[in-house]
């Protein structure tokens, strides 16, 4: 085995997965910049992440290619990043990989900088060894691009500044702001969404296909907005409960050991990418939760038993905390832990739990994956008991101790490699997931978890009055970006709705100081991605568009507005009201990108309904109870106890009375307190 490089002493798995390539990669950092610089050599720049199948890929044929690497030593100095630990080095590089190419991204994304501005001036993403998929061999690249560099100096530093001014100019908001703030793009975002509606397999558009929870929630708040507005025509939550449905009965989904995988390579949702993302299922688990809010059905709280099993069975930590995800590969094979044959099957079933299950996930047909089956639902538990004239409940059985077995099978084969960082974002996220899924299923112990997660983040990632983005082995390091704050805001408001301590509100306002203080464009409006006192890059992204998560600045609206408007606090309200303002030409222009701002806006110009429930702790919980069962994105509820410490002023003065009191406010306006439920409904 070749001699560990650099990356042997990183804390990504990612990196560390490179630590024993022949290529002499350093980590991101003033090491790699200034050795650059001093031999007048490119940079090639590498960013991907532990779980992607095409940079495995790349990675054996290129990086561990002896032939590969010298050239790569030879002629450039390298860098490998994670884009899970640097997102905001990922954002940058994949915006300027769009500029360049103008076509989109993805990893593994391979560039090629200038030594002294850092600016790319040529990029890429897979390319294989010998020359196919109409890309070239990753040699003949690499040559061709030092040529280049050595032959034309001159075109390569003024193509950098051309791109560095691009940037610099893309980054400056737009001036055209709305007189006042309106629903103008709520509309064109819906109708946008409807056209890409998959009414068939349900989902957007086709394949690759993602599940999008961001646009999944715009619909079900179109659809709250519209039986609001008693518009009995809106479908808006059909098409919701209809893509969840086809999502929970397809390969997207691992039917035998729960959890959804990162998208499904066809429309159908039949055979998916095989990795398993923590930001994925956390996202997943609020819509199934607000689905069986809106229409309870077994899928879901199906769904939501299986998936939150397998979060705490296979990715939670013995400290605290969420691992990232699960490799889409095992043995060197993508997939290979999660598809089977009949031969296989046969062995541990018996001839009835065959029959059974080759009628449930169609096994009678040609192999679906590379002549192996990836499981996923054909005929419900319906369909079967009527054609076999069998009872519905014992199908049920036969077929649950069927995945049983084979999923007891499953536990024996070699695992996909588990990338064991713990992201303060994803965590957030997942905190989130918990405590809507807790309170669906009316499991505590879940909401257990979800606060043990918060208190984990408190111990080890808030280091002097800041937050850090990443923990592995104890080691917590990387100062946090605008994701981890925001989201870490929203999983504390969502948490206290379920459960109140005080110490949680005041540990969300620190992280809302720290948003204003380092992160705010006072100039313009909106939160950029990074601190103020963070490395400085080519430029300062501020990022508006949804990507698979949230867009930051979207969820920093929400969260300050309601923060504002809890805690009586303008600096909180105009902030967010900024973001709106600072964002709306993008938002005009492209409003389907943007369904979480979206949302915010709808808060802003209708703010939620606060209700604050004071009284004794088991008096206020069936109260709770009651008003958050079903789903209402425009309401908050908070149960404080009367013993409750450490109240901000604005909750303080609401002194509980004999029993229960229920005070009710929306904005700044606020109605007589409500002592009776039934009055209170």
């Amino acid at each position: 085995m070749p001699t560990p490089n650099r990356l042997a002493h990183e804390t990504s798995p990612y990196l560390q997965q490179h630590a024993h390539n022949p290529v002499d990669w350093y980590p991101w950092g003033e090491e790699a910049m200034a050795m650059a610089k001093r031999e007048n050599k490119p940079i090639l720049l590498s960013i991907g992440y532990s779980a992607c199948h095409w940079c495995h890929v790349m990675a054996h044929e290129s990086f561990e290619d002896k032939e590969t690497a010298q050239l790569m030593n030879q002629y450039f100095i390298n860098i490998k990043v994670d884009r899970e630990e640097r997102p905001d080095l990922d954002k940058i590089y994949q915006t300027t990989h769009q500029m360049l190419t103008q076509s989109a991204g993805g990893w593994p994304l391979t560039l090629f900088l200038d030594p002294v501005q850092h600016a790319p001036f040529f990029s890429g993403t897979y390319f294989p060894k010998e020359p196919r998929y109409q890309l070239p061999a990753f040699k003949d690249l690499l040559r061709h691009i030092a040529d280049i560099y050595q032959q034309q100096p001159a075109e390569i530093t003024r193509h950098s500044q051309e791109l560095l001014t691009a940037l610099q100019q893309s980054s400056q908001t737009a001036t055209a702001m709305p007189a006042q703030l309106n629903f103008s793009p709520w509309h064109p975002a819906v109708q946008q969404l409807n056209i890409s509606y998959d009414s068939v397999n349900g989902g957007f558009g086709q394949a690759p296909k993602f599940p999008n929870p961001n646009n999944l929630e715009l619909l079900l708040q179109d659809g709250f907005k519209a039986k609001l507005e008693n518009n009995a025509e809106n479908t808006s939550v059909d098409k919701v409960i209809y893509s969840l449905e086809k999502m929970a009965s397809g390969g997207i989904y691992d039917q035998l050991g729960g959890g959804f995988y990162r998208y499904s390579v066809d429309t159908r949702w039949e055979i998916p990418h095989f990795e398993k993302m923590l930001y994925d299922n956390a996202q997943i688990l609020v819509q199934y939760a607000h689905a069986n809010a809106i229409t309870p059905k077994p899928v879901f709280s199906k769904i939501l038993k299986e998936t939150t099993a397998w979060v705490l069975r296979e990715m939670q930590t013995p400290r605290g905390g969420f691992y990232s995800a699960l490799d889409a590969d095992s043995e060197g094979v993508e997939g290979l832990f999660y598809l089977w044959t009949p031969a296989q099957m046969k062995t541990l079933l018996t001839a009835e739990e065959y029959q059974l299950l080759c009628l449930h996930f169609n096994l009678t047909q040609t192999a679906n994956f590379e002549g192996r089956w990836h499981l996923h639902i054909n005929h419900s538990i319906e369909k079967i008991a009527q054609k076999t004239q069998q009872p519905p409940k014992k199908v049920d059985q036969t077929i649950a101790t069927a995945r049983e077995k084979l999923f007891k099978s499953r536990t024996q084969r070699t695992r996909p490699a588990l990338d064991d960082k713990i992201l303060t974002s994803w965590n957030a996220l997942m905190i989130k997931g918990l405590v809507l899924a807790a309170n669906q299923l009316v499991e505590p112990e879940l909401l257990d978890v979800a606060e043990n997660t918060l208190k984990f983040i408190m111990t080890n990632l808030w280091r002097n009055q800041r937050l850090l983005a990443t923990c592995k082995d104890g080691k917590a390091h990387l100062p946090a970006y605008l994701d981890d704050y925001a989201f870490l805001i929203d999983a504390i408001l969502t948490f206290l709705q379920y459960r109140w301590d005080s110490q949680y509100l005041h540990f969300a306002q620190q992280l809302a100081e720290v948003l204003l203080a380092h992160f705010v464009d006072s100039e313009h409006g909106g939160f950029f991605f990074t601190a103020d006192d963070h490395e400085p890059l080519i430029y300062r992204p501020k990022i508006y568009t949804d990507d698979v998560t949230p867009a930051g600045n979207s969820v920093a609206c929400q969260v300050l507005q309601r923060l504002g408007w809890l805690l009586a606090e303008p600096r909180y309200l105009n902030a967010a009201e900024q973001i709106l303002l600072s964002a709306w030409q993008d938002l005009t222009d492209y409003p389907a990108a943007h369904s979480s701002l979206l949302i915010a806006l709808q808060e802003y110009i209708n703010p939620a309904e606060m209700i604050i429930l004071c009284g004794k702790t088991t008096d206020i919980a069936a109260w709770r109870y009651k008003l958050l069962q079903k789903y209402n994105p425009a309401r908050i509820i908070l149960a404080i106890p009367d013993d409750a410490k450490a109240l901000p002023a604005a909750i303080a003065e609401k002194i509980p009375e004999q029993g229960v009191i229920a005070y009710r406010c929306k904005g700044s306006q606020c109605l007589s307190p409500i002592s009776n439920f039934s009055e209170l409904e």
